[in-house]
């Protein structure tokens, strides 16, 4: 998550009650209760130290191991939460609508962090191969609408992706879309059936986001 939005989170009123969704990994000290299909004895996978478990207001007991996209509602009551963060975790799940009909249903207001298209349309970021090994959707935020777009195994041929090192040259904000909420926001899966709809979209999403490396690059001076 983006230091940041960590900053501005920490700083939200003591008494407002705070969700983490799909937290294990790295969840945040300030939430009082996590939702994750992980339990809570394993968590905290990555950049997860003995000075942030000290300040966790979480506990074993707030911890619930549930399938977030299951279609039992989670146990949680209408706007329980004041506040809810789900950060790094949409582009990975299965059904990454049914976890925002939840979020708005059981919180109030909310911070979701995605990861940018460009992360997931470049080559080597996480091995050879394009975007992220276990990302299933390719997230993009049009007018505040949340939109989720199937990653097909296609974007592997040629034409279909960004070099290795495009992302290189943006900042950590510029490779994440932020979408701080109140009450509700919209959200979508944009389904394209045919061939000609797919390839439309995708050389449209890569001249877009080949546009904003292109500035970067000629701002630092590299070709």
């Amino acid at each position: 998550m983006l230091a940041s939005a960590l900053e501005r989170i920490a700083h939200l009123p003591d008494d407002a009650l705070v969700l983490d969704v799909g937290a294990w990994a790295s969840p945040i000290p300030r939430a009082d209760w996590v939702i994750d299909l992980l339990p809570y004895a394993t968590r905290g996978m990555y950049d997860y130290d003995d000075a942030k478990r000290a300040r966790e207001r979480f506990s074993e007991h707030t911890w619930v191991v549930a399938d977030v996209c299951a279609s039992e509602p989670w146990p949680f009551a209408d706007d329980q939460f004041d506040f809810s963060v789900c950060s790094q975790t949409l582009e990975d799940v299965r059904d990454p609508i049914r976890v925002c009909e939840q979020l708005v249903r059981v919180s109030k207001a909310g911070y979701i962090e995605v990861p940018a298209p460009v992360e997931d349309l470049t080559w080597g970021i996480h091995g050879p191969w394009v975007g992220w090994s276990h990302h299933h959707w390719i997230c993009e935020l049009d007018d505040g609408v949340l939109q989720f777009n199937m990653k097909p195994h296609l974007l592997c041929a040629d034409g279909r992706h960004h070099p290795a090192g495009t992302c290189d040259v943006l900042s950590p904000d510029e490779r994440v879309l932020q979408l701080w909420w109140d009450g509700s926001f919209q959200f979508k899966e944009n389904v394209r059936v045919g061939p000609d709809d797919f390839d439309a979209w995708l050389a449209e999403l890569l001249d877009r986001t080949r546009t904003i490396t292109r500035k970067r690059r000629k701002r630092f001076g590299r070709s």
